[in-house]
């Protein structure tokens, strides 16, 4: 991931110091600001699945895989009551999602064995 995307995300989703989209508008309107935008959109949506897996008493498991790129992917299934979520992300985006409130936690639950 491009370290000024990165940046962006990391903005985007800082509570202390929130970056608007409305200020920065030209920020937004390159190639690495909509790239922002939607990494920072599609993490906010994980988190609240996870958060809803988590609040239903459901886990949220994660895999390492090897992607044929030869980029390490990370798969998260979110099992739900109506089927499930899988999505790929980069190791840099499972980190900006790992930041996320509560998402740490939930995903660390996951590892342990169930009782």
């Amino acid at each position: 991931m491009d370290p000024f995307v990165r940046r962006l995300v990391e903005r985007l989703h800082d509570p202390t110091r929130p970056l608007s989209r409305n200020r920065h508008f030209h920020t937004f309107d390159t190639p690495e600001g909509r790239s922002a935008l939607k990494v920072s959109r599609r993490l906010k949506s994980l988190q609240r699945d996870i958060m809803s897996c988590h609040k239903e008493g459901r886990r949220a498991r994660f895999f390492r895989q090897l992607g044929v790129d030869g980029e390490t992917r990370i798969e998260l299934q979110l099992e739900r009551i109506q089927g499930r979520r899988v999505s790929m992300l980069h190791d840099a985006e499972f980190e900006l999602l790992a930041q996320l409130p509560g998402v740490r936690e939930a995903l660390e639950e996951a590892l342990e064995p169930a009782a």
